[in-house]
Parts: C-alpha cells; structure tokens; sequence
C-alpha cells in the first residue's frame, strides 16, 4: 500500500468517526400513515414515530365540561383555517378531561389537515428541531405536551418558554403548542413565594423575581382553559354515557350506581377517568356473566 493509500484510509477513519458525532439528518416520516405522532429519541437522535392506533374518543364523549370544549374546539377550527389562534394551557382537577379534550379535537379536525405530535417534557429541547421539521408542511400542527409540570432549574422550562414567544426566529404560522398540567403556573408554588413580594410607593403590590419568573410562562399560553372536580351528578352522567356505549341497558346502568358510587369513594376522586375505569370494569363483569 502506498504513503497516498495509507493516508487516504486513515482521512476516511477520522471522517467516519466524526460524522459519528455530529448531528445527523432527522427522518421524515409518511405523513400519509397517521395523524398522530410522537417524538422519539434514539442513539440520542429524534424522530418522529407514527401512532398507528390513536385514541378515537369524540368530543360527543366527553360531557360536563361544555364551556371548555366550546373554547378548545373553536380555537383548533380558527387555526385548522388558517385564522389567528393561540397556544393552550389547559390546568385543573385530575381525569377531568383535559388530555382526552385535545385527542378528541385531533379526531374532529384531522380530516381538515390536523395533526398532533406529542412530546415528552424531557425532550422540549428539541422544540425548535420539530418546529423546523414541520414548518414547511400544508398540515397543521399541535404539539401536544401532556401532564406538564416543572421544578426549579430544569432545562425543558426554558426550551418552552422561547419556543411559545421569546426566540427571534417567528413561531411557524401551521404550529402551536396544547399543554395540560394540574399547576395553573406549570411550577410548585411555596409559601416563601409570598415573602418575595413587595409594596411599591402608590400601594400597588408587586410579585419578586421568583414568582414573576413563574408566572412568565404560563402567561406565554395565550388561552387558558381551567377544568374543576364533577359533581356527584355529572359523575353518574359520566358513567351512564360510557355504560351505553359499552351496550349496557337503562336498568343495568340504574343498578350501577351504588357501585359506581363507592368505587369513586375508594379512589377519593369522581373524575372522567375513575367513571371511565369503573364503566369497563362494571360492563366487562356484565359481559363475563352472559358468556358463563
């Protein structure tokens, strides 16, 4: 081997082990296979994988929470016509629909060129990756962040807050960004916040660094959306609707609700989630029964 050849096979082992380092080309997927993805990392590398089998819950589906459906699904219509809308915090009481509320909006506007991309609080850093992987697309797009809460210092806090309003670069007009969290300010509040206050010389009293710090970033979500605990009654409703559609008669869902009652009493919470569990549960016991 000549002096050239020994030089040109160690140039290619040196390219080869830094193209090993650098970032490589994010896949596109076949946007035709799905309207719901994730966003995925491996070898430390993101994609997007397709969800082959969404949730198919309609907005028929979930009931007692009217208003907030009437203000999530009128700024995905706005949006998915390509009129202003903004980015959504949807904050409350656990199982009262908020995560199911924005799957049943992708399921009502997919066939007008909705799609969802959802990703993991720990994998907001690669916000502006997506954001540039979609931007060109004639889709429209919500990333969907589910079950967000952030405590003090973590990285994804920041990489949120620039991607909602705080980069040079313009949010792309097809994205916007529905988070669901059970903090309204998305991060613990203590009571030493309160010490961090003060009074300025007219009496206005303003929050310090801390909590301004806090608030910033839910105040980046231009629509906010509360969900509050049921009712006994919207409870039993709750129950009544998934019984039916798990076939169930009027007097079967009539003598479930003593049990209906106790096993939200077991689980200290009557939310949509608990009446959902407890409807499988109870029709699946019904159905076991028929085929003994």
């Amino acid at each position: 081997m000549t002096q050239l050849d020994q030089f040109l096979a160690r140039a290619e082992h040196v390219l080869s082990r830094l193209e090993a380092l650098l970032p490589g080309t994010v896949a596109v997927p076949d946007w035709q296979l799905g309207h719901a993805f994730r966003w995925r990392k491996r070898g430390g590398q993101g994609y997007l994988q397709i969800v082959r089998h969404a949730c198919v819950i309609g907005l028929d589906d979930l009931h007692n929470i009217s208003q907030q459906k009437q203000l999530i699904a009128q700024n995905t219509l706005q949006f998915v016509h390509g009129k202003p809308a903004n980015n959504v915090l949807l904050t409350g009481a656990r199982g009262t629909g908020k995560s199911s509320l924005i799957k049943a909006c992708l399921n009502q506007f997919a066939h007008q060129g909705l799609r969802l991309i959802e990703v993991d609080k720990a994998d907001l850093a690669d916000l502006p990756d997506i954001v540039d992987l979609i931007a060109e697309r004639p889709e429209r797009f919500i990333i969907f962040c589910d079950d967000l809460s952030f405590e003090e210092g973590e990285a994804g806090y920041k990489a949120l807050k620039v991607a909602l309003d705080g980069s040079i670069a313009a949010q792309s007009d097809n994205v916007l960004i529905y988070a669901t969290s059970n903090r309204r300010h998305l991060m613990p509040e203590k009571m030493s916040d309160n010490a961090s206050y003060h009074h300025a010389d007219d009496g206005d009293l303003h929050p310090g660094e801390t909590v301004e710090e806090k608030i910033s970033l839910s105040e980046r979500f231009g629509l906010w959306v509360s969900f509050y605990p049921f009712k006994q009654d919207d409870y039993l409703d709750i129950v009544a609707h998934w019984l039916r559609s798990f076939s169930c008669t009027e007097d079967q869902i009539s003598s479930a609700r003593a049990d209906a009652l106790r096993w939200a009493l077991q689980r200290g919470s009557r939310s949509g989630r608990v009446a959902w569990q407890f409807a499988r549960d109870y029709a699946g016991k019904l159905m076991d029964k028929d085929h003994v």
